[in-house]
């Protein structure tokens, strides 16, 4: 259902600067904290005395203590010390690579001797001055997959975001699908269109007419394991559209990272790095907030999808050519699945 030799964003910094954090991801349930030097670590969530969950512990001198008899873990998962007891001979527990980068902690969940920095996706916006981002972290109790459906297909929010970033015209315009070997890229364009308010609220904040007809984008890209970045903007009617001056539009990078947590819930890390007015931070809280209800919008339609699914699993569902780019997507994940079944592996 989900490959596990690929990085996916386990968390956010902020979220274990104190104490550790327990977190199931793929199946797998984690323990980070962060050991010597403040560097990230993640270790299987069971103590190997009695089982207990070693995130409900604490981290002293950049060592995870179990909460309930003592334990001290080392970051490679073997037992350290424990009071007034021997341990030198407790079997290690399982370690996880772990990476903090582009303003994310991100774990590899799959095989170690695996795991490469070098696969981990080129974020540009994250390391540039002329970016800002901010967003956000919602669990959802649905298949990830269902959310992939979601982002490479912006037709529902006509229907779904109808006070937001909804209108007609998104239904009008034709949906263009294409692979790049596993990036899958859907497109859209409507021109000369009304801005809905969120894109309104926008062309305020980069100090541009609100009330004047747009050209309008949707550019999605689906790059393994679960990664969903899509190009999204306005630029004043007639100006060049998506290639348009800054001076006239103004556009940004919807930033999903889907992260599995079970066969049917997940981590959802949403946000959107922009390249204009950068250090307005109202406007940056602004967005993020507007972005806060688009998708807890979407969560609650996935939600009720999933319990459906699960309530009839003899339905079939229907594929209309609006639903390319989720099926792209899909196929992607699926070869990547088999890849890592045990019966390849050995191959």
């Amino acid at each position: 259902m989900f490959p596990k030799n690929a990085w996916y964003v386990a968390c956010m910094p902020d979220e274990i600067n104190d104490k550790p954090l327990g977190r199931t991801i793929c199946n797998e349930k984690i323990a980070f904290y962060r050991g010597e030097e403040g560097r990230v670590a993640a270790v299987e969530d069971f103590c190997p005395h009695r089982g207990a969950q070693l995130s409900l512990g604490s981290v002293c001198e950049g060592k995870l203590v179990c909460g309930y008899h003592g334990l001290v873990m080392g970051c490679d998962g073997k037992t350290v010390s424990m009071p007034g007891q021997r341990v030198q001979g407790f079997p290690k527990i399982r370690s996880y690579p772990v990476i903090e980068r582009y303003g994310f902690v991100w774990v590899w969940p799959g095989d170690a001797a695996l795991a490469d920095p070098a696969k981990l996706h080129h974020l540009e916006w994250a390391e540039s001055p002329e970016w800002t981002y901010a967003g956000g972290l919602y669990h959802v109790d649905c298949d990830y997959r269902l959310m992939v459906d979601n982002l490479m297909d912006l037709t529902h929010e006509t229907y779904v975001h109808t006070t937001s970033i909804g209108q007609k015209e998104i239904d009008e315009s034709p949906v263009n699908t294409k692979t790049e070997g596993d990036h899958v890229i859907t497109s859209r364009f409507m021109e000369n269109v009304m801005p809905p308010p969120f894109w309104k609220a926008n062309l305020r904040g980069n100090h541009l007419a609100d009330d004047v007809p747009v050209d309008r984008w949707q550019v999605c890209h689906f790059y393994p394991p679960s990664h969903i970045m899509i190009e999204v903007g306005v630029a004043h009617a007639g100006q060049g559209g998506y290639h348009a001056d800054p001076k006239v539009k103004v556009s940004s990078i919807v930033v999903d990272f889907l992260t599995p947590e079970t066969e049917t819930s997940m981590w959802y890390f949403w946000g959107m790095a922009r390249n204009f007015n950068v250090k307005d931070t109202n406007l940056t809280a602004q967005i993020r907030d507007g972005q806060a209800k688009v998708f807890a919008e979407d969560t609650e339609v996935l939600e009720a999808q999933q319990r459906n699914l699960l309530k009839y699993p003899e339905r079939k569902l229907l594929m209309l050519n609006i639903d390319a780019g989720g099926v792209q997507s899909r196929r992607v994940i699926d070869r990547l699945v088999a890849a890592e079944r045990p019966e390849k592996l050995a191959a």
